[in-house]
């Protein structure tokens, strides 16, 4: 149980508004004491607070080491050019170095610099090679000589055009042309899922957004929802067997004991209370939290009303659950306009788990008294995971501990995702190590079933500051969302182009665009860290935007509208010819597709998709459209081709980060 008026929580845990001056969940004041990372202050019983509190004041940027999650899963991507071109260069390596067994090919796609690109794709092995070898006779006088060897042993492909060897041994690639056209033409026949990745496991969760019970949702719930959707939808295109999106909601507590009273009084007849009757749920909940702090016997009956719920008297039953299904109702308003999938288990679910999970706990030993409370001691930390309170009473922690024992051996889950803030990876770290302690969890964090904690950083306003109301109150998420389709439907409206649209088209274009720029804006940037939050920044129509794509987006249709061609006759009779340097650099970057996703999903970082995607729509925009006629040219088959390819590589893009595209504009 958790104090009532005490546990406001973001991601069904404390949220960091009350965590800086509350009292530890050992019952003690929070007296500061060295934490285990670069000695900052801790808040005993927290145990992630300085995290939260240090990036809102500047002294921590959540890019600190700390927060730097390590590539987290190895995927089956036969699709990667890069993987395709590591088989080739490996039948070389065994030949050109016999004797270094271990040596794995290393092969990346090479950068442009200043503007200029000398190869594809480059293989750095010679450098690494000449240090193990030499001393040893091997003939070879330096690493140059290393990557000569190396491309004098290459088995023939039809990828390679050519190799020539750069500086201290850099092998370049030149892919062919003819090869590259073959691969976009395949992907018109067969379709973008053949390019999908296999995880190596067949059960994943991705635990997100995690609202609390009679509060509104407000901008805190914004990048755990975004985020955990986009990893979820990431996740799925990988074919991965079963895919939980699990809603973690705060629905039990004592805060439902002054709810309840407070209920009741309000109407006496519980028949009388419904959504329409109560109206404002966050202000029904600031009222009861009110009255539960200046009034000794409204706050005795909450207490009483919490007995009563726990041992499962009807009446308050029915309260909590009319409170429960008042707040669902307001989520799904948010969820519908982001277009989020999620399937609820709340925290009540777990709370009978709870007792027999720390039982097995204490029979292993891992639970300690201290200070009257029954605490959990890891490897490396200063500080304890309170699984029971002084008072008896349980928390965020004696929920997750119990959950996570259910995830692991009922639902026998090998992935665990959990997408909250920053500032509860210690939480988490703390967790998942009491695990492995206890044998629940392979002591090699790698093996599987794993946990994995994928953090984020706070949503800032212009000001710099966490991003509120004129009023300081936080901002509720449905009417941020609303003002972003809002702004867009007034820019609509001021063009021509619109004129001849229907009100349900502007409506869907507005909504389209509006939310798909909320949810860019914030995918785009690495999730670790913070960002600003500008509705004028994010609904601009140039540079990084979801508003730029869009548009691109719109433009492609367009062209391939005009030219009154039937595109699936197109995709069964017609070639792709990369002739043009601008069509070339267009499709090398379409077929890079897969590897840039496996680098994604990875390491849990949309971002690198949205860059592929950005980068993706600067190249057809600013090179092939700009220098490629399409409509009326000779090439005019073979660029609606490529002009398909690249709207079938942009819709995936948007699908996955739950963007719906646009089809004019």
């Amino acid at each position: 149980m958790k104090d009532a008026g005490k546990s406001h929580k973001v991601n069904g845990r404390p949220s960091p508004e009350t965590r800086k001056d509350r009292k530890s969940a050992t019952g003690m004041s929070g007296s500061p004491k060295k934490g285990g990372h670069g000695g900052k202050f801790t808040w005993i019983g927290n145990g992630y607070e300085h995290f939260e509190i240090a990036m809102e004041h500047g002294a921590m940027d959540a890019k600190d080491p700390n927060f730097e999650d390590p590539a987290e899963i190895e995927l089956d991507c036969p699709s990667s050019v890069k993987k395709q071109l590591a088989t080739v260069f490996e039948v070389s390596l065994r030949t050109t170095v016999p004797d270094e067994p271990d040596v794995v090919p290393s092969v990346d796609a090479c950068a442009a610099k200043s503007g200029v690109k000398f190869a594809d794709y480059q293989c750095n092995n010679a450098m690494g090679i000449f240090a193990k070898i030499k001393g040893k006779q091997s003939g070879f006088r330096g690493p140059p000589a290393v990557g000569q060897a190396i491309v004098k042993n290459l088995p023939q492909s039809e990828m390679i055009e050519s190799c020539s060897v750069a500086g201290p041994g850099f092998v370049n690639i030149v892919l062919s042309k003819k090869w590259i056209a073959e691969r976009l033409e395949r992907l018109l026949i067969d379709g973008i899922d053949k390019w999908a990745p296999r995880l190596p496991v067949k059960t994943v969760m991705v635990d997100f957004s995690s609202p609390n019970i009679a509060k509104e949702m407000h901008v805190g719930h914004l990048r755990s929802t975004i985020i955990g959707d986009t990893l979820a939808r990431m996740l799925e295109f990988t074919h991965v067997e079963t895919l939980i999106r699990r809603n973690h909601l705060g629905d039990w507590g004592t805060q439902f004991g002054m709810l309840i009273a407070h209920l009741f009084d309000t109407f006496p007849n519980p028949d009388d209370f419904n959504e329409a009757a109560i109206g404002d749920l966050q202000a029904f909940y600031k009222a009861s939290k009110v009255r539960f702090d200046n009034e000794p016997e409204f706050k005795l009956r909450a207490q009483l009303s919490v007995v009563r719920l726990q041992s499962g008297e009807e009446k308050y039953r029915k309260a909590w659950e009319r409170i429960c299904d008042i707040s669902k109702a307001e989520f799904e308003k948010v969820y519908q306009r982001l277009g989020v999938r999620l399937e609820a288990m709340g925290e009540s679910y777990f709370n009978d788990l709870i007792p027999p999970t720390l039982d097995k706990l204490d029979k292993l030993g891992l639970i300690q008294e201290d200070d009257g409370a029954r605490v959990i001691f890891v490897e490396g930390v200063n500080i304890p995971i309170i699984a029971v309170k002084r008072d008896g009473g349980y928390n965020y922690s004696s929920t997750d501990i119990a959950s996570l024992w259910y995830r692991l051996n009922v639902e026998k889950l090998e992935w665990n995702i959990y997408v909250t803030d920053v500032g509860q990876w210690q939480h988490f770290d703390m967790l998942f190590k009491a695990f492995r302690h206890a044998g629940w969890l392979p002591k090699d964090e790698n093996e599987f079933p794993k946990c994995t904690h994928v953090g984020f950083g706070l949503v800032l306003g212009e000001d710099g500051k966490r991003f509120r109301s004129r009023s300081s109150d936080t901002i509720r998420l449905v009417e941020l969302l609303d003002e972003a389709k809002k702004r867009c439907k007034a820019s609509l409206l001021e063009r021509d182009a619109v004129k001849d649209w229907s009100e349900e088209e502007i409506e869907k274009t507005a909504e389209a665009v509006g939310y798909g720029a909320v949810k860019y804006a914030d995918l785009r940037i690495n999730r670790l860290t913070n960002y600003t939050f500008s509705f004028d920044q994010m609904l601009n129509d140039k540079g990084n935007t979801a508003v730029y794509l869009q548009y691109a987006h719109a433009r492609i249709c367009s062209i391939m509208r005009k030219s009154g061609k039937d595109i699936e006759e197109l995709k069964q009779n017609g070639k792709i010819v990369l002739d043009h340097e601008d069509e070339r650099a267009l499709g090398l970057h379409l077929i890079q597709f897969p590897e840039v996703f496996e680098e994604s999903l990875t390491n849990l970082l949309p971002n690198v998709l949205c860059e592929y995607l950005y980068n993706l729509t600067e190249i057809f925009t600013k090179k092939f459209y700009t220098n490629c006629q399409v409509v009326g040219s000779p090439e005019e088959t073979s660029r609606l081709l490529l002009c398909e390819a690249t709207v079938t590589v942009m819709r995936q893009c948007f699908y996955l980060l739950g963007i719906v595209p646009v089809y004019r504009l």
